[in-house]
C-alpha cells in the first residue's frame, strides 16, 4: 500500500477466517496488523479470493478456522 511505503512499514499481518462448507471465505478478523493500509489491503485480497476446498468430515464438508500470514516487504 503507498502508505505504507511512504512510512517504511514493513512486516507480518495475522488474520483468522473460516473456510464455509461450500470453500467461500467468511469472517475475516485480523489477530495482528502492522498498519499503514496494510491490514486493510489483506483483507481487500481476501474477500476477492475464489472459493477454497473446504474441509472434510466423514466425507462431508465442515467449515475449518484457519490462521493465515500475509507478509508485506519493501524492496
Amino acid at each position: 500500500p503507498k502508505e505504507a511505503k511512504k512510512k517504511g512499514i514493513q512486516g507480518k499481518v495475522n488474520v483468522q477466517l473460516i473456510v464455509d462448507v461450500d470453500g467461500s471465505l467468511i469472517n475475516f478478523k485480523i489477530i495482528n496488523g502492522i498498519g499503514g493500509g496494510c491490514d486493510e489491503e489483506t483483507l481487500r485480497v481476501l474477500s476477492k479470493a475464489e472459493k477454497w476446498i473446504p474441509g472434510k468430515v466423514k466425507g462431508k464438508p465442515v467449515k475449518c478456522n484457519l490462521k493465515l500470514p500475509f507478509i508485506f516487504r519493501l524492496e
